[in-house]
C-alpha cells in the first residue's frame, strides 16, 4: 500500500516550511514515517516477504540520514519533528 495522494498533501501541510515547501527535511522524514508505518502493518501480516523487507530498511536508513543532518543542522527543528512524529531518540 503506498500513500494516497490526500495522506500526502495532509503531511506536507502539516510540515512544511514554506508555502511552495515540498521536499524540506521535516517533509521528507514525514513522508518516509508514514510509509514506514505502512510496511511495519504490511509485515504483521506478510512475515515472509523479504523483498519488502530490504525496502523497509532502506527507508529507515534513509530516515536515519535525514535525522542526523537535521540534528547537525537545526537541533531546534530536529526536537520538533521527533516530537511530532513520536519517533525514540
Amino acid at each position: 500500500m503506498s500513500l494516497t495522494k490526500d495522506r500526502k498533501s495532509e503531511l506536507i501541510g502539516e510540515f512544511k516550511r514554506a508555502d511552495a515547501d515540498t521536499g524540506s527535511a521535516e517533509v521528507q522524514i514525514a513522508l518516509l514515517s508514514d510509509r514506514i508505518t505502512q510496511l511495519t502493518q504490511h509485515f504483521k501480516k506478510h512475515a515472509k516477504d523479504h523483498a519488502s523487507r530490504r525496502g523497509l530498511l532502506m527507508m529507515v536508513s534513509r530516515r536515519r540520514r535525514l535525522l542526523d543532518y537535521l540534528k547537525r543542522v537545526a537541533p531546534n527543528r530536529y526536537l520538533d519533528v521527533i516530537q511530532r512524529l513520536n519517533i525514540r531518540k
